[in-house]
């Protein structure tokens, strides 16, 4: 099987095969690019509406297909009728949102139970038809790549390359419309016309990838790679790219299981793919991981308890829990009983002093060390300028007026 699973990843498994996870690598690819804006522009659920509006449009497109070619399953008819059905699910959102009190996300709750209700019912009423081009249709839910033609394979694969050359053609517009849109109208853009593209892009998304990850979990396509990306950077440009990579990789790892293993629904096998890469970031990324984020706070609770333990010293309390003494022997700040060595008397009234002039800042700019959310958590000569220590020293050295 390790073997069977090299060579479908290798593209030696044939030509049929090797379409298919380039054009599943590339709709990943075009999801983690378009989902980074829809998750900044706060709209990831709409996509969730979009793909399931669709199932009507899926069905009456099988329906018309049958009537005027003789076979249901014509790929270019249910593509029009699943856009065509999104489209008027996005419609019906925003006008329910803008001629109601309802906010956003119960209209798209209403719109998406209301049309994947009557996609269900239609589903059901085709199954009925003694047509026999019916068979398969059902791979539209939960996606399906084994029964994917090559052809189908090769204009995924084109669409997806169009919709990601014209994301990153727009990655600026889209970026300012994302972060500051009333900027980016005062600058005379058309942000509505900006949001309509963002939007088409992700309709085109959902429908190019209904056969691939099917409508049901196409939502995890443009949600889980910009989610994973958010993660690593604060950067738009690397987030676009580690969204891109995560959703490609996540298709064409999730595409060569389905290959393996043609009885497993690829939208299964692909969203799972997208959850371990997730899962990774989620644990592993150096500045918001789990793991970071641990060992950050950690080292951050060693800090405090090793400056309260000099404070105290100093203060003549000897008294330690075991970490505290811990972390200074082993710096070499106290002896085994619990005496300061030469090191350890210098560290004390370094600290000491630095504790003085953290006081006097809190004494004489009051507002400013309670804005400091660092205010004695820190040696004062990393957070403030020398300038303005040199004047608190001075304040400290200089005699104190008796009043009287």
């Amino acid at each position: 099987m390790l073997q069977e699973l090299f060579d479908i990843l290798t593209f030696q498994s044939g030509y049929n095969t090797n379409v298919v996870l380039l054009g599943a690598g590339l709709l990943g690819t075009a999801g983690g690019v378009v989902g980074v804006f829809s998750l900044l522009r706060k709209r990831a659920l709409i996509s969730d509406a979009i793909s399931h509006a669709t199932l009507p449009g899926i069905t009456l497109g099988f329906l018309v297909a049958l009537a005027l070619t003789g076979t249901g399953k014509s790929l270019p008819f249910l593509m029009v009728g699943s856009t065509l059905s999104g489209i008027l699910g996005v419609l019906l959102v925003q006008w329910i949102k803008d001629n109601t009190r309802l906010p956003e996300d119960s209209a798209i709750g209403t719109v998406l139970s209301s049309f994947f209700g009557l996609g269900v019912v239609l589903m059901s009423y085709i199954q009925t038809l003694k047509s026999g081009s019916q068979a398969g249709l059902e791979s539209y839910l939960l996606g399906s790549t084994a029964s994917m033609l090559q052809s189908e394979a090769e204009m995924i694969a084109i669409s997806a390359l169009a919709i990601t050359m014209l994301a990153v053609l727009f990655m600026k517009e889209f970026g300012l419309v994302c972060f500051d849109p009333d900027y980016a109208a005062s600058r005379g853009w058309a942000v509505s016309k900006i949001d309509l593209l963002m939007m088409a892009l992700l309709l085109a998304v959902v429908v190019i990838g209904l056969k691939t990850v099917g409508l049901i979990l196409i939502i995890a396509l443009v949600i889980i790679p910009p989610v994973a990306a958010r993660f690593w950077t604060d950067r738009l440009g690397v987030m676009v790219a580690i969204s891109a990579f995560t959703g490609g990789m996540s298709c064409y790892l999730g595409a060569a299981l389905s290959a393996l293993t043609p009885d497993l629904p690829s939208g299964a096998t692909i969203v799972l793919t997208a959850t371990a890469l997730f899962t990774l970031s989620l644990l592993f990324a150096p500045k918001r991981g789990v793991i970071a984020t641990a060992l950050r706070q950690f080292s951050f609770r060693l800090k405090i308890t090793r400056r309260r333990a000099l404070l105290s010293l100093n203060k003549g309390q000897p008294t330690l829990s075991f970490l505290a003494s811990f972390l200074l022997k082993r710096e070499g700040v106290l002896n085994s009983d619990h005496t300061l060595t030469e090191k350890g008397q210098k560290t004390v009234a370094t600290m000491s002093r630095d504790q003085a002039l953290w006081n006097q800042y809190l004494s004489d700019y009051p507002e400013e060390a309670f804005a400091q959310n660092r205010w004695s958590l820190a040696m004062i000569t990393d957070i403030l300028p020398r300038d303005l220590i040199n004047e608190l020293e001075m304040s400290i050295d200089s005699p104190k007026k008796e009043i009287g």
